[in-house]
């Protein structure tokens, strides 16, 4: 069992509603398990604690933190809080995007350092670019790494069909966020910061975007605020200089296509090389999500028809099928 110590950290963090410190205590009674030797055991706590596949905090954190807001007009919730599990090794980038990522986890790291000389960590950032070139899923990693829940602003849910109640939805949004420490993820940002000045738009949107400027421009908090949008066209342009950063994810460079191959066909027998220029041509303009879904696609073909190896024919008839009209 664990030592009186750990059971105490694990049971205070737990009554004062910190989930850093909870996870913390969690995981050393998980290490003390196993050294043990009591895997079950340890295996169990583990799958309590972290769930499956980013499964909602309701089962686990949602009890160290308080209820979530909710829209008035539907009772919806409008952030699903989850547990990351994606490190920033899972996570191919070009080279400028990976080190802007790399850098604003250093200054969150370090920022007693920062502090130290008056400045202070990046808290609102934005990414923009095509689709499916991994904006979520740096969200994720960047809550892991700094051992953070990740909440998802439900824009289904913040946006609602009544005269000023998604104003009064973002606010409820901003206090929740202002009070927990969290990485707060504004998914298809554009939805609620589209240009004031769009003549096709009506005002209750235009009144939207003025709330999002002010709430961002009086945002004191201690949650990192991430935004992401496929269209930073569209954006207000008075919405760029209320984030302190702004992070480009491009689509993937041929480098970039075989290091996505590489993670993702790990422990997979091929009789092609990642870095071949058949392979490349075959994926390129592609974005991340899209190969990772011909790669399983394709995995699922030669393990269904019984292959030793995964070929290059097989990734091709992924992609024919990819381009079929729905």
């Amino acid at each position: 069992m664990a030592n009186g110590k750990t059971l105490r950290q694990l049971i205070k963090a737990g009554s004062s509603g910190d989930p850093t410190a909870f996870r913390r205590a969690s995981e050393a009674i998980i290490s003390e398990e196993r050294q043990k030797q009591h895997h079950l055991l340890a295996n169990d706590l583990e799958q309590i604690l972290y769930g499956e596949n980013l499964a909602p905090v309701s089962i686990g954190l949602s009890r160290l933190l308080p209820a979530v807001p909710t829209d008035k007009e539907r009772g919806l919730p409008l952030l699903d809080i989850k547990h990351p599990q994606r490190t920033i090794e899972e996570i191919i980038l070009p080279k400028e995007s990976l080190t802007a990522l790399e850098d604003l986890l250093e200054e969150h790291r370090r920022q007693d350092i920062l502090n130290s000389y008056g400045m202070k960590a990046a808290k609102k950032i934005i990414f923009f670019g095509p689709p499916g070139c991994g904006k979520t899923l740096a969200a994720e990693v960047i809550a892991y790494e700094l051992n953070l829940p990740l909440a998802i602003v439900r824009l289904d849910a913040l946006v609602s069909s009544y005269l000023g109640e998604t104003a009064a939805n973002l606010r409820k949004v901003f206090d929740f966020i202002s009070q927990h420490p969290m990485i707060a993820l504004f998914d298809e940002f554009d939805a609620i910061g589209k240009e004031r000045g769009d003549s096709g738009e009506h005002g209750e949107l235009r009144r939207v975007v003025n709330a999002v400027l002010q709430m961002m421009d009086a945002y004191q908090g201690q949650s990192i605020i991430l935004a992401a949008t496929n269209h930073e066209h569209i954006l207000d342009t008075a919405i760029w200089r209320r984030f302190d950063e702004s992070i480009e994810f491009s689509l993937p460079s041929q480098e970039n296509i075989a290091q996505i191959l590489e993670l993702k066909l790990r422990g997979i027998r091929r009789q092609f090389e990642t870095n071949e220029p058949a392979t490349l041509e075959c994926l390129n303009r592609l974005s991340g999500a899209d190969i990772e879904r011909l790669v399983r696609r394709a995995v699922k073909r030669m393990i269904l028809r019984n292959q030793e190896f995964l070929t290059l024919k097989d990734l091709k008839k992924a992609l024919e099928r990819e381009k079929t009209p729905k």
